[in-house]
């Protein structure tokens, strides 16, 4: 097993990009495995790490078809249906709260603001 190369941020070569990246450019990592990974140093933590991955071994990325679109569609819509008022609520609903901010506050004609 041998060690991955490690690149300064903003300095690795070119043929690398990262998931973003590949995507931007239409393509997938397509199964290959991490090629090299960059590191931006910060003050008084570890530092940030992206993983790249090589452009040449990219495969283009698989079109959606009506069904995934369909399948996207459903769960998108099930992210915004309250389980407490089962009504959609027009927006994804906030993990922290599981409810819809009505449901969540029920005494408050407004939303909570944070000060």
């Amino acid at each position: 097993m041998g060690a991955l190369p490690v690149f300064r941020w903003r300095l690795a070569p070119d043929g690398y990009a990262t998931r973003r990246q590949l995507r931007a450019r239409g393509l997938r990592p397509g199964g290959q495995g991490v090629a090299a990974q960059l590191e931006r140093p910060r003050r008084r933590r570890g530092p940030l790490v992206a993983y790249l991955y090589r452009v040449d071994l990219a495969k283009p990325v698989r079109p959606m078809t009506p069904a995934r679109r369909a399948a996207l569609a459903k769960a998108n819509a099930a992210r915004r249906l309250c389980p407490q008022c089962r009504r959609d609520a027009g927006y994804v609903i906030p993990g922290s709260l599981g409810m819809c901010v009505p449901c969540a506050f029920p005494d408050h004609s407004e939303v909570p603001r944070s000060t």
